[in-house]
């Protein structure tokens, strides 16, 4: 639901443009400290100083009206990298990884990813889509207003296409209150039905997959790790997306050094997510490809894993992007205030990177960065109005959610009780 509305008497700080911001640019915010934000059919018409905004615009439409009180305002968080749509839970999981087992370990016990894909497969269109709604009302609270969900807990054509279908219906529900998109990640695991026939497996996604989900997914993502999908089989299964249309993503280098991180840059993918292991050279030349390194200290903090090195990728000039990677069993959270002060206190991110990293680049990890990431005119009306008139709360009110108000195209989707 399209909707005009005014916000007046914000701290208006965005990054801005149309791609990712790189190193040194991410610290770039704009600010307007009188700020006013018109939009109009859902779509933002002007942001910055009151005094600078036309008369006319504000006379030409009947607005509603939010007055920000002298607070800051963000355009929405962008996570762009989460696993919401899935069945059953995996409590057990994290006590056996609190007792020193480790995430591969429990995947060879016949748990991780093959645990959820059991539950997943016994569930209904109907049975994701609502459990989900209850994922997103959580996100929004926190500011969450694009949101990206993959599939990849089916692993058959029939799961994997209900996991796709309870994603579309999220995206067209117009009382969900955030932009959802799609990703197709058929190649999470490998189904114990094709156990030791890893590439078999992989034919399969190429010919029946891919070609079943056009329309259904946005992109198409894979787990590219030693004794998952290595290499070659990455290499191909990517290629094979692109030339059906999808724009490409893949988890790169997080348990090994492998060199996931070189092929997204080879293949020219949108971005390569996780990293805690990547090389230097991945680094480099993931800078010099523009693929947005998509990092989650999230799951770090669960796994009790070394952080992604965000600053190596800042200091060689490449896009940063943080989300959460909600999912099941490595890292059953959302939480954005928590990834916030991961990323500024065991990161090494100021408060200004974080913000670019959770919107603006957030939105190129997607794809998305013309429409959405930033507070100007011709962007979607997405903002965050936050409890305090300064952003380095964001960090300082550690792992607690400094969200007031959360507009989604305009029409306010989240109100913080007083």
């Amino acid at each position: 639901m399209k909707q005009n509305r005014i916000i007046r008497n914000v701290r208006i700080v965005t990054p801005t443009g149309s791609e990712a911001r790189r190193g040194d640019e991410m610290r770039e915010l704009t600010v307007f400290s009188h700020g006013l934000i018109v939009i109009v059919d859902g779509t933002i018409r002007f942001a910055g100083n009151e005094e600078d905004c036309p008369a006319e615009l504000l006379a030409m439409h009947e607005y509603e009206y939010t007055d920000g009180g002298g607070r800051v305002a963000l355009p929405g968080f962008v996570d762009s990298h989460t696993h919401l749509v899935f069945g059953g839970y995996r409590p057990d999981e994290f006590s056996w990884r609190l007792k020193g087992d480790t995430y591969m370990s429990i995947m060879e016990r016949g748990g991780g990813i093959q645990s959820t894909v059991n539950a997943t497969r016994e569930c209904s269109v109907a049975d994701m889509s609502e459990k989900a709604r209850w994922f997103l009302r959580r996100m929004s609270e926190m500011g969450v207003t694009t949101v990206e969900a993959k599939s990849g807990y089916g692993l058959d054509v029939d799961t994997e296409r209900r996991q796709l279908e309870a994603i579309r219906q999220l995206a067209e529900d117009s009382t969900v209150g955030l932009n959802v998109v799609s990703t197709f990640l058929g190649a999470h695991a490998v189904p114990t039905e094709y156990k030791g026939r890893t590439s078999e497996y992989v034919d399969h996604i190429i010919a029946e997959m891919l070609p079943a989900f056009r329309g259904l997914a946005k992109c198409c993502d894979i787990f590219c790790e030693k004794n998952v999908f290595e290499i070659e089989d990455s290499r191909r299964l990517l290629k094979a997306a692109r030339e059906m249309g999808y724009a490409i993503k893949l988890h790169a280098d997080e348990i090994v050094t492998l060199g996931g991180a070189e092929l997204a840059a080879e293949l020219g993918a949108l971005s390569a997510d996780h990293l805690l292991h990547v090389s230097d050279e991945g680094v480099r030349r993931m800078a010099e490809a523009g693929v947005v390194a998509t990092l989650l200290p999230l799951t770090a903090f669960a796994l009790k894993e070394p952080y992604a090195p965000a600053r190596k990728f800042i200091e060689a000039g490449a896009a940063v992007a943080l989300a959460t990677d909600l999912n099941p069993g490595s890292c059953f959270s959302g939480s954005i205030p928590l990834t916030i002060a991961l990323a500024c206190i065991y990161m090494g991110m100021s408060v200004e990177e974080t913000i670019t990293a959770l919107t603006l680049n957030g939105a190129a990890a997607l794809g998305m960065a013309a429409e959405a990431g930033s507070l100007e005119a011709g962007k979607r009306g997405d903002v965050v109005i936050l409890e305090f008139d300064n952003i380095n709360y964001l960090p300082y009110y550690v792992g607690m959610n400094c969200v007031r108000t959360t507009v989604h195209g305009g029409r306010v989707v989240y109100s913080a009780p007083e």
